[in-house]
Formats: C-alpha cells, sequence, structure tokens
C-alpha cells in the first residue's frame, strides 16, 4: 500500500497540462508557470484538459516522484481562486492538504463552505524603516 505523506503546501497548475509530460517538463512548468521551486518539497498538481487525469510531481528526499490518477468515469474539478485560495505565479493556485484530499475524492472544492477561523496578518514588506 503506498502512503502519501502531504506537505504543508499543495499548488494547482490552473493551466491544462499534457499527461504526456515527465519530470523534466513538469519541473519546467512548476517553474515558468508558478513560479515555484520543485525541490522544496510542496506538491505539485496537473490536471489533462479533459480534467479525468491529474499528475502530482514532488520532491520526495532524495529525488522526484510522480503520482499520476485517471479517472474511469467523472473529472476532477479544480476550485476557483478567492480569499481562501491564493494566487500563485502566472497559472497556479495554493490549496490545503486536506482539500487535495477532497479534490482526489470527488467533491467540488467550489461548493465547500469554510467556517470563518483566525489568520495570523501577512507582515508588512512595503514599510521602509
Amino acid at each position: 500500500m503506498l502512503n502519501l505523506s502531504l506537505p504543508g503546501r499543495v499548488f494547482l497548475c490552473t493551466l491544462p497540462t499534457d499527461m504526456r509530460k515527465s519530470f523534466d517538463s513538469l519541473v519546467g512548468l512548476v517553474e515558468q508557470q508558478l513560479g515555484q521551486d520543485p525541490l522544496a518539497g510542496d506538491l505539485f498538481v496537473f490536471r489533462s484538459k479533459r480534467g479525468d487525469r491529474l499528475k502530482l510531481l514532488y520532491w520526495d528526499n532524495d529525488g522526484l516522484a510522480i503520482w499520476y490518477k485517471r479517472l474511469e468515469e467523472g473529472t476532477f474539478v479544480f476550485p476557483m481562486p478567492d480569499e481562501q485560495r491564493a494566487l500563485v505565479g502566472a497559472h497556479g493556485l495554493l490549496i490545503r492538504p486536506a482539500e487535495l484530499a477532497m479534490l482526489l475524492d470527488g467533491i467540488d472544492l467550489n461548493g465547500v463552505k469554510r467556517r470563518k477561523r483566525y489568520q495570523r496578518p501577512k507582515p508588512n514588506t512595503s514599510a521602509t524603516p
């Protein structure tokens, strides 16, 4: 049995991805479209044009790993950006690991209502001393 421990950050690439792409091509998408470091230990999720296939790319301590899923029926629906899901890079979306688990289980995250929780304010980087 495969047990994938989820990292702290999960990035969705919102552009449809050619599922023939492998390690080097997906690393290029992470760097160009998401503006992220593929070796940072984060998880990157790519969806096919039809939406019935997903590829997950992640750094596994000593090398890159790809996890691939094809649905026999139905599609994966990526959420829309909102105040809970921040845009990243040109075509990326940051989601929580729990949201990835729901997405893989067929739950449409656009219809999920999240209760208000405390979030630490982002530091003000524009202030000059």
